[in-house]
């Protein structure tokens, strides 16, 4: 799991995000199946680049899960850096013979609607473009929640936690299926 503060676990244990309840509900499935979660609370799509062949050669994944990018967009970063950022996370993980789930991102409208627009379109064409598989908004049915989201209305609450998990684990299980 590459990702950045949701993924991450931010304003909470990291035992309560969503990544590490995948963690349990996999290993109880499969033990055979590890869940690392290398997510950094801040990350962008640069940042993920610099560190991932460390990652990809240190673990060896059968899958990665990308979720980057709203950091890029949050801070105004121009799209096509960010696709073309996003473009290459995928690509070194299929070179290392992971699967890939890119998990789209979704920014405030505040950005303008084509710049939101052209964000949240970048997700969809680094998907196509590199063949991988879109996982659905991590954050649906939580985001417009003021009561799933802590104070900053960015983070979700730990009690939003499972909603991601559900939200994404219907793909992340089809993918291990493969």
């Amino acid at each position: 799991m590459l990702g950045d503060s949701i993924s991450a676990a931010y304003g909470m244990s990291l035992e309560q995000g969503w990544v590490s309840q995948l963690a349990a509900q996999l290993a109880a499935s499969d033990p055979s199946i590890a869940v690392v979660n290398a997510s950094i609370s801040g990350e962008t799509t640069a940042g993920g680049l610099r560190r991932l062949p460390q990652l990809l050669a240190q673990h060896q994944p059968g899958v990665v899960i990308i979720e980057l990018g709203a950091n890029d967009g949050l801070r105004g970063f121009p799209l096509a850096e960010m696709r073309a950022n996003l473009g290459k996370l995928v690509a070194m993980s299929q070179e290392a013979g992971a699967r890939v789930i890119l998990v789209p991102m979704e920014i405030p409208p505040n950005y303008g609607a084509r710049y939101t627009a052209g964000f949240r379109e970048s997700f969809v064409e680094v998907a196509r473009d590199t063949d991988c598989v879109l996982a659905p908004f991590v954050l649906d049915g939580v985001a417009t929640d003021p009561a799933l989201m802590q104070a900053d209305g960015l983070h979700p609450k730990p009690e939003a936690q499972a909603m991601l998990l559900q939200n994404l684990l219907p793909t992340i299980k089809a993918v291990l299926a493969q």
